[in-house]
């Protein structure tokens, strides 16, 4: 069972970084020469190790009509990693409500909670597409996420069986599930509004990250989901024996998304040792290295020490580590690292 699910934050024993959550969002991420079911099996195979080591919960996420990415129906894979563990919590990074009517996206949680009690999550969150493809495919388009509000507000009425409508969610109403908001753009102030706990990224920015945070935290409202602000800061992390054994496990994701923006689709992942030996524009080359630059990437000694600075700077009361690599032996041996230095784990 994980040892930090009656930790409190506020709390702290030693340092501020074994004081504080840590969680996974994994994002079912697509390999070179590797079939796409593969990747949710990935996903729940690393749902399991990560509850052996002490995590918090997992999130899984979702994209529409992503080469590199097959985790498109989030409640669905949750189910499916929540079947296969125990105690680990379970939820989303996130539903992109726009793409959902909010009863619908309250019936999948309520049936959710349901079957796993105590341990689903509702992160949610305003994207609505990749591609104007995508959103077309979607029915939605941009000014869609406009709404993301008045659809938050109708999503967690549902809930507490306050729709206007007279219909009554089932089995979600009566039921808590805790919701989360992914703090993008006007997030942090829907967030703090609603009264809800709030997930924030990324570390490449982290005075764009304060300021959300502080915002956060001087406009928010409780409510009957959070008496106080909640803030979960997201991003990269990797831990490994030496640096440049740390740096390599980026190289792939930093090489996708270089490529994404250069050619409008969002491939596999390739192998570290293909980017290696990849000729790259002067664009590529660019983007490339800036995907690289930002993120807390080390030993295990530099990565509690950077560690230890956001969690002073941010105030956050837990850490979403969302890397990705195409080595997944090796994406499972940072994780072990950073339980260690986390204080999950001794092993």
């Amino acid at each position: 069972m994980s040892n930090q699910r009656n930790r409190d934050p506020h709390q702290a024993q030693g340092s501020r970084v074994e004081a504080t959550r840590f969680s996974v969002l994994d994002r079912s991420r697509t390999r070179e020469g590797h079939q796409v079911t593969e990747a949710l099996r990935d996903t729940v195979r690393l749902a399991q190790d990560l509850e052996k080591l002490g995590y918090h919960r997992i999130w899984v996420s979702e994209h529409h009509g992503v080469p590199g990415v097959a985790g498109s129906a989030p409640t669905v894979l949750a189910a499916a990693v929540a079947a296969a563990t125990r105690s680990i919590r379970v939820g989303t990074g996130g539903v992109m409500l726009p793409n959902h009517q909010p009863l619908v996206v309250a019936e999948q949680f309520g049936v959710l909670e349901s079957l796993f009690p105590g341990r689903i999550d509702m992160g949610l969150g305003r994207s609505v597409g990749f591609t104007d493809g995508v959103r077309s495919a979607l029915g939605r388009d941009k000014d869609d996420a406009e709404d993301f509000a008045a659809q938050l507000d109708e999503l967690l009425g549902w809930f507490r069986g306050t729709s206007p409508t007279g219909v009554h969610a089932r089995p979600t109403e009566g039921l808590t599930v805790p919701p989360f908001v992914l703090a993008l753009g006007e997030g942090a102030t829907i967030a703090a509004r609603a009264g809800l706990p709030m997930v924030i990224g990324d570390l490449r920015n982290r005075e764009k990250m304060r300021r959300g945070i502080d915002h956060y935290r001087a406009t928010f409202r409780p409510s009957v989901w959070a008496r106080e602000p909640y803030v979960v800061v997201s991003g990269t992390v990797a831990v490994a024996a030496s640096p440049e054994e740390a740096r390599r496990l980026l190289l792939p994701e930093a090489w996708s998304m270089a490529y994404s923006r250069t050619h409008g689709t969002f491939p596999p992942l390739p192998p570290a040792e293909r980017v290696e030996a990849l000729t790259m524009t002067a664009k590529e080359r660019g983007l490339y290295e800036s995907g690289l630059a930002g993120h807390i990437v080390g030993t295990e000694d530099q990565v509690a020490h950077e560690l230890e600075t956001l969690i002073k700077e941010t105030g956050a009361q837990e850490v979403l580590v969302t890397t990705s690599t195409y080595d997944r032996d090796a994406l499972l041996n940072s994780f072990r690292g950073l339980a260690r230095v986390a204080g999950l784990t001794t092993t």
